[in-house]
């Protein structure tokens, strides 16, 4: 499934459907994807947790050894779903998603992750993403708690806190996170 310039915009959310770019596409993640999808998370990383994480470890993220891991799990694509959004042939985001990895799983789908470039908050690429990763149905996520953005986002797309929360590294540092399901 691919969006793009005279397709579907965002599904029943009124928000993005009018504030959608029309050089947007989306489509499955491709091997050769790897180091845009790579380039995007370590940027990403950087543009929204800057307020959770020394600014010395995201400045110490690394190209290659991301590259490899997308490299692996798009790969092996029976276990996850990988999807890229697309500005012309640049890659701006990037969204996965597969069989729920939690043994309590609420859902037995997850979105396993979803960035976008800072420059392309309120395209519309983040919800493109989101409806080919899980589209309506339900599925779960975890979320750093102090990211008020992320939460928001998903709060209009139907997500709502379960109660679980765990602590998760990023980088060497624990971050609180907290499950939302829909």
């Amino acid at each position: 499934m691919a969006f793009g310039p005279g397709s579907r915009t965002s599904g029943s959310n009124p928000y993005y459907s009018c504030r959608m770019t029309t050089d947007l596409t989306v489509r499955a993640a491709a091997v050769d994807d790897a180091p845009g999808i790579a380039r995007v998370h370590i940027q990403a990383w950087r543009e929204c947790y800057a307020h959770l994480l020394p600014a010395e470890d995201l400045a110490g993220l690394q190209q290659r050894p991301r590259e490899d891991k997308w490299r692996a799990i798009i790969t092996a694509a029976a276990a996850s779903n990988v999807w890229v959004a697309c500005a012309g042939t640049d890659i701006v985001g990037w969204a996965s998603a597969g069989a729920g990895r939690d043994d309590d799983a609420p859902r037995p789908w997850e979105l396993e992750g979803i960035y976008v470039l800072a420059s392309h908050y309120g395209s519309g690429a983040g919800q493109l993403l989101l409806d080919s990763a899980v589209a309506d149905g339900g599925a779960y996520l975890w979320v750093a708690e102090q990211n008020p953005r992320a939460f928001a986002f998903y709060r209009r797309n139907g997500f709502i806190p379960d109660g679980a929360t765990a602590a998760h590294e990023l980088i060497g540092t624990p971050v609180r996170i907290l499950r939302m399901v829909r």
